[in-house]
């Protein structure tokens, strides 16, 4: 009986003084990163000394050197590139477009989606007919024949959650071109994904899928202010017509690369933690929250880890994806090397959300890991970090296939995010340097945790 006593009292005790160790070292990772990080700056030289950088793009290339460079001087125990082949498309000149409403032409922000052909060199001018969905445009028929579809399904804006009204309707951005051209469109406009009113047009990849060359036809977004005026428009005349003129072009794949910074696990070196954004941008801005904050928070885990003596135990890796926005060739190239290599990935944490104040993860894995996860919770509420749900968690750790792997995605405040997604405000100025460095140090703590306790 005093055996068990005294068994169950060293247990008590070794579990409290871990807690008070884990307290203790959170804080110090929460420090670290609000008094002597590096992010912020990377951001800003990524940003503004670098700008958009769109797959296959020269400015693309330049950030894949410098942040290899930058992750150089971090002490990893190797640094390195993987090649993969990219699609390049090229935006051109700046899109036009206009309503033509009884001879009065007003201006309308726009801007060509990705992967979109180009207009004829005079640009195009049709009929317009509005749309809320691609099932309202199927029961259309004949009547889209010759006319421009305008899809105009706004984001909706009683969740809180803006992701799940992003998914909501972003159909018809990606394919609404591909389902409007089977019934002889001539062209697409799509509302931009945008929760506010603005002028700002948002761009973002659409697919032809698997039509015909000779049935694609130009697709573009227009602003959300745009699109309200579009539709006035149409209730009081729905003969007016607009103009559209766009010059993109797709041209050949190219090389690049995801760069990969790995740390060799003390103890475990054959399993892996991967921590991770996309290095691609859309071409409109230069990207700071989709997803150079993702990038740089990435980076700024292993500075963390550095600053604090931290050698972790199983091996951790920062990737840096390329070509998320439009195509999701690193995301997939990565997964196919570490496949082919039987590599033995037990984590991956991926921050693609924006640089926002951080409010917790989203994973994917079963109720039990989650359970064991949600128990470290008491440790992330003194810093305001209280939502550990089910969910997806990033594009580019998702093709990972390893038997056992759990995956997270840093969920930062989304309220704001997707007036800047895509669009060209979408600019360094719109980061704020401590919500970075709170989004930074949440990563690296949960990180330390995984690498610590596991989640057998």
């Amino acid at each position: 009986m005093k055996k068990t006593f005294f068994a169950l009292l060293f247990l008590n005790g070794f579990l409290l003084f871990a807690q008070t160790n884990d307290e203790k070292i959170i804080k110090e990772i929460y420090k670290s990163a609000l008094t002597n990080s590096k992010c912020y700056s990377w951001l800003d030289y990524l940003s503004n000394n670098i700008g958009s950088r769109l797959s296959g793009s020269a400015s693309a290339e330049k950030a894949v050197y410098y942040t290899k460079a930058e992750l150089e001087t971090l002490g990893f125990d190797r640094v390195f590139l993987q090649e993969v082949m990219v699609p390049k498309w090229v935006r051109g000149e700046k899109e036009v477009a206009y309503i033509l409403d009884n001879k009065i032409k007003t201006n309308i922000p726009v801007c060509a989606l990705g992967g979109s052909i180009a207009t004829s060199k005079n640009g195009l001018t049709a009929q317009v007919i509005e749309v809320k969905s691609i099932q309202e445009l199927e029961s259309l028929g004949d009547k889209i024949k010759g006319k421009i579809v305008f899809f105009n399904r706004p984001m909706q804006p009683d969740n809180v959650e803006t992701f799940v009204s992003y998914g909501g309707c972003v159909d018809q951005r990606y394919a609404g071109a591909k389902e409007a051209s089977k019934f002889g469109a001539v062209a697409t406009i799509v509302r931009s994904m945008n929760m506010r009113l603005d002028d700002f047009p948002h761009t973002g990849n659409q697919s032809y899928g698997d039509i015909p060359k000779s049935q694609y036809i130009p697709t573009a977004a227009i602003s959300t202010n745009a699109a309200e005026l579009l539709s006035k428009s149409l209730k009081n005349n729905p003969n007016l017509k607009f103009y559209l003129k766009q010059s993109c072009q797709q041209m050949d794949d190219v090389l690049s690369y995801n760069v990969v910074g790995e740390l060799k696990g003390s103890e475990h070196p054959d399993k892996i933690m991967v921590v991770g954004g996309h290095l691609d941008s859309w071409d409109l801005a230069d990207g700071s929250h989709d997803d150079g904050a993702g990038v740089v928070q990435s980076m700024e885990v292993v500075n963390i880890f550095k600053n604090m003596g931290y050698k972790p135990k199983n091996t951790l890796r920062v990737v840096l994806f390329m070509n998320e926005e439009n195509g999701l060739r690193g995301g997939k190239k990565y997964a196919e090397l570490s496949k082919s290599n039987n590599e033995n990935h037990i984590f991956a944490l991926e921050s693609d959300s924006g640089g926002f104040s951080p409010r917790g993860f989203s994973f994917e894995c079963d109720a039990a890991k989650l359970n064991k996860i949600s128990s470290w919770k008491y440790l992330f509420e003194p810093f305001l970090i209280h939502s550990f749900t089910i969910g997806h968690s990033g594009a580019d750790i998702e093709p990972i296939a390893s038997k056992n792997i759990i995956k997270a995605g840093l969920r930062p405040d989304s309220q704001r995010y997707f007036d800047h997604h895509h669009a060209a405000n979408d600019t360094f100025d719109a980061v704020n340097k401590r919500e970075l460095e709170l989004g930074a140090a949440t990563m690296a703590s949960l990180l330390y945790l995984i690498d610590q306790y596991g989640i057998e």
